[in-house]
């Protein structure tokens, strides 16, 4: 496919069709300043909006940097097919029809396929998409309405929704929104690719991604290693969460981990922070247009209320962000600048007494800065009657921003009481000027995590259909030989494994053989000695067993599983083990491959975390063992990837010298 500069920042544009979309798209393009060529192909009009229009594209002076395809699904086709031949830069696909109405229409797959094929390698948005908005050099190929206005520099945001995409282009926040762009059913050009492309241009400063699937994930790693190494820092709004109560599952592993745990262990790995709001998705944007991602999670906030000191530390709560007490020196510039009358803490209520004093203001909020303060923010609401008294809070915060160089906000508590003016006035200064509480705490606490991406690239498995599923015996021994500590055991027939039991150590458990849940079924009997087996074989009443010793020094028990995860790999869960395992459901996910420090990293997160480190003097886990356990799961899956469905080892039981596969499953699938 060839460059996607031609499109993205076109000096001439052909619209292509009739009717009020492309008659939009003229209109719209000489809005926003668009100075380049402007070529209507209609085969019937002289005119379109004004513009003398060209009978075919044959009859263009030359071929068009980008063109908006404005004809039905299946003109779109040869008119496609066209500019590809003739060489054009690329083309937007506005038509419906394709691929989104499959399942209401036969034909739609099949010309979605004819439609990339026709395209060759010229790169082409959609079919059913909107375009898209350079505001920086006053291009765009869009049919509507919309609110961008052009800038030197601002985000980058790419959706395949083109209503959410019109509604972002309306936001009123100050945001300076340099491209918008909706991605569509991505037939050949995906997400990933065109945000690869946009980080070519200097003047992007962060990247927000709505995200409805992942597609090729080789393009996501790539995009996420080139905008760190450019400095630009992705998020996403990722949607479609998995209903996990509607999954068939055979194991708890597959029950714990739905896509969404697989969606997130991707953003988590690629390095991406991910928000949950439209709104928490544009203030974070503009957090990272002006600053970038913050060092860390300390937040110091200043109010001169009490009840909106105790709110912003409440609803920080269940976020990562912290308060730290204020430093000596810290304390020392705010008594000088407040006097005796006033508590200080962080959060701090400063009170009133300075109020229309912006540079006393301005001092006292300085003291909230400093090296051991990530982001500081003032609250401040504007009213929507009268905001002249209010311009003492404006200019205070510009000063601090320029006499301290830190990163500091402006909070409206709620979103209306943050006037756009004040907002730009602001946004100027370099002051953040945040629209919402809860938003501007998302905002901050996503700033603060944006991390690398992981340097291993992601193990792909295969797609074949699920056909066997491995019986607890054979589990074992295939995990055993890549490291796995197992029980000694013998499994079989009955009379087989009643000869041979004198060879195992008591105590022992009996187990029976072919069941998905054993111990739902009562199959499972435990403490057991050598004498018992027998009545405890004739219980269980399965043609074949399993007898075992048993781990019984055990400190915890843990889950261990990895399952399939056609959208984005190989979800290893890490969590609480044994029967308690989905009543709990406290668990980690990562993607393979991960190493030795991942998996101490994720364990550490688990409510369980304290109970392996030795909880209240008890003896701790070998932590190295888990940590081998999953290596070495890790390890066959590796081996096994273009067959493997699932592996679930629950329980792990964790000692102070071990960590043993109790249990063990493994589904295998056909070969793809």
């Amino acid at each position: 496919m060839r460059s996607l500069d031609r499109l993205l920042r076109p000096r001439s544009i052909a619209v292509i069709g009739g009717g009020a979309w492309c008659t939009q798209v003229i209109i719209q393009s000489e809005k926003i300043g668009f100075v380049g060529a402007i070529w209507p192909v209609h085969p019937r009009e002289a005119m379109v909006a004004g513009h003398g229009a060209f009978p075919s594209l044959d009859d263009l002076p030359e071929p068009p940097d980008a063109a908006f395809v404005g004809v039905n699904r299946n003109t779109t086709i040869d008119v496609v097919n066209a500019l590809s031949q003739m060489g054009a830069g690329g083309a937007v696909c506005f038509a419906s029809g394709f691929s989104e109405a499959a399942a209401e229409d036969a034909e739609a797959q099949d010309l979605q396929a004819r439609l990339v094929a026709a395209a060759g390698d010229m790169p082409i948005f959609g079919p059913n998409c909107y375009g898209f908005i350079n505001a920086l050099d006053g291009a765009l190929l869009w049919p509507d309405q919309h609110g961008c206005t052009p800038v030197e520099r601002g985000v980058a945001i790419l959706t395949q929704s083109s209503n959410i995409a019109i509604n972002l282009t309306m936001q009123q926040r100050a945001l300076p929104i340099a491209y918008m762009i909706t991605c569509g059913n991505m037939a050949q050009t995906a997400q990933a690719q065109i945000a690869i492309a946009l980080l070519d241009d200097p003047r992007v400063s962060a990247i927000g991604l709505h995200i409805e699937g992942f597609g090729n994930l080789r393009h996501w790693e790539e995009l996420a290693a080139k905008a760190h190494a450019r400095g630009i820092p992705l998020i996403a709004l990722k949607v479609g969460a998995s209903d996990q109560a509607k999954q068939s599952t055979v194991s708890h592993t597959a029950s714990l981990a739905g896509s969404e745990a697989g969606a997130q262990a991707l953003l988590d790995r690629l390095g991406i922070a991910r928000l949950r709001a439209l709104s928490d998705f544009l203030e974070t944007l503009k957090l990272l247009h002006v600053y970038g991602p913050l060092g860390g999670t300390r937040l110091a906030s200043i109010s001169c209320s009490g009840g909106e000191a105790s709110l912003i530390a409440d609803m920080a709560l269940d976020t990562a962000l912290t308060f730290p007490p204020l430093e000596h020196t810290q304390e020392t510039q705010l008594r000088a600048a407040l006097g005796p009358m006033v508590a200080l803490s962080n959060p701090l209520d400063y009170n009133t007494y300075i109020w229309r004093d912006a540079d006393a203001m301005a001092a006292a909020w300085s003291g909230m800065t400093g090296d051991g303060i990530d982001m500081t923010v003032s609250v401040v609401d504007y009213p929507v009657t009268d905001a002249g008294d209010w311009t003492c809070a404006t200019d205070a915060a510009l000063k601090v921003r320029a006499d301290t160089g830190r990163p500091f906000g402006v909070v409206a508590t709620l979103p209306e009481l943050m006037p756009l003016d004040v907002a730009s006035q602001l946004m100027d200064g370099g002051v953040i000027p945040f629209f919402g509480l809860r938003e501007a705490l998302a905002a901050i606490a996503a700033a603060s995590t944006l991390t690398k991406p992981h340097d291993l690239p992601l193990c792909l498995p295969g797609d074949g259909v699920p056909t066997q599923t491995l019986n607890e015996d054979t589990a074992k021994t295939a995990l055993s030989a890549y490291g796995l500590d197992c029980p000694a055991r013998i499994s079989g027939a009955v009379q087989d494994v009643i000869d041979m039991v004198q060879n195992l150590r008591a105590p022992l458990a009996v187990k029976g053989v072919g069941l998905a849940h054993k111990t739902d079924a009562g199959a499972v009997l435990l403490d057991l000695d050598h004498r018992d087996i027998a009545d405890a074989v004739a219980r269980i009443g399965t043609r074949d067993i399993l007898v075992e010793e048993m781990v019984t020094d055990g400190v915890a028990e843990l889950l261990i599983g990895v399952t399939r995860d056609k959208a984005h790999g190989f979800v290893l869960t890490l969590g609480a083990g044994g029967v308690l395992t989905e009543v709990l459901r406290v668990t980690a996910s990562l993607l393979l491959p991960v190493t030795d420090d991942d998996i101490r990293a994720a364990l550490d997160t688990l409510s369980i975390a304290p109970v392996l480190d030795g909880y209240r003097g008890g003896p701790a886990a070998d932590l190295d063992a888990i940590v081998n356990a999953a290596l070495a799961i890790q390890a066959y899956v590796l081996a096994h990837h273009s067959t493997l469905s699932e592996v679930e080892v629950n329980p792990l039981i964790c000692t102070p010298t071990r960590a043993v596969a109790v249990d063990a499953l493994i589904q295998l699938a056909e070969e793809a």
